[in-house]
């Protein structure tokens, strides 16, 4: 990520967050070079049986109403943007695995066969695809899982559920973010957001990085970027509110627009606003772009 970019998607800042976008055109200006993290390095490239099983063993349980992680959560915002609205309670009846890494560029390749990434690294995490090549990945990887006998033939890899993605992402918290109620310093000004610049990439830290995936901090559960460096992808059509939504965990099957799906998180191209825990906006399907990315889910059945 060095010299100016050009979005894949862009959380354009105007009062809460601004306007969705959904196209692929914005600029995001340069911000002054920072020392670059340490990259993970092999000295053997790592075959796709290495990189399958490094997936595998990646995966983060999580356990709705065990331990101290309640069975439900309150998903939305009461008194936020109208996309979060209304504030809803969802209740999990079982668990399920989420990976702890957005999907990196060497495990991408390795199933589908070509890297579409423009900021190259084996582990940075892959972008620059469209939400149907997202779910091709987690169709290909199911099959290759399964004939290494790593998960079995009931087993399946998924994008999450909008409501699995916030649970996650939220880690038991009721906070915006899962790390507190602000990712702003006192001192911070601009796009400046010292607090989040601990565990997600925004303009505030991203300028002149190329980060393989992990290099922050992890949220309570141990899953790592959740709060920036791309957005995600999820299995949800895009829905203007969450009037009528599920509140079992699973999709909603009401699409406002058939050509639009949701995305989450916020990336390394947005200001901190567009990172909360329950942040959402809608891409085109056909989107694409250094931006958007790919968190993976691992369940018994795919019923969702």
């Amino acid at each position: 990520m060095v010299t100016t970019k050009s979005s894949g998607i862009g959380c354009v800042f105007a009062a809460a967050c601004g306007v969705a976008l959904l196209s692929l055109h914005a600029e995001v200006a340069t911000l002054p070079a920072q020392d670059q993290p340490a990259k993970a390095k092999s000295a053997v490239k790592p075959t796709t049986p290495e990189l399958l099983k490094t997936f595998f063993l990646e995966f983060v349980e999580i356990t709705p109403g065990r331990g101290k992680y309640p069975a439900s959560f309150l998903m939305g915002t009461e008194r936020g943007p109208w996309s979060e609205q209304p504030a809803h309670r969802v209740t999990f009846s079982t668990s399920f695995h989420i990976a702890k890494y957005e999907v990196p560029q060497n495990l991408y390749e390795a199933v589908m066969g070509s890297n579409p990434s423009r900021w190259k690294g084996p582990r940075n995490s892959a972008e620059n695809f469209t939400w149907q090549d997202a779910q091709d990945f987690c169709q290909r990887i199911t099959r290759l899982l399964r004939e290494d006998k790593l998960i079995t033939e009931t087993e399946s890899i998924r994008m999450p559920t909008e409501a699995e993605w916030e649970y996650c992402c939220r880690a038991g918290t009721t906070t915006p973010y899962s790390f507190g109620e602000s990712a702003t310093a006192p001192a911070d000004v601009g796009v400046k957001a010292s607090i989040l610049d601990k565990f997600g990439w925004s303009t505030s830290n991203a300028a002149g990085n190329d980060p393989p995936v992990g290099a922050l901090q992890p949220n309570q559960w141990g899953l790592y970027d959740m709060h920036g460096y791309l957005w995600e992808f999820v299995s949800d059509p895009w829905h203007e509110n969450y009037a009528g939504a599920p509140t079992d965990g699973s999709a909603i099957s009401r699409p406002d627009a058939a050509s639009r799906r949701t995305v989450r998180g916020g990336s390394w191209m947005e200001r901190y606003e567009c990172h909360r825990s329950a942040y959402r906006q809608p891409v085109v399907e056909s989107a694409k772009g250094e931006g958007i990315g790919l968190r993976c889910i691992k369940t018994t059945c795919d019923v969702r």
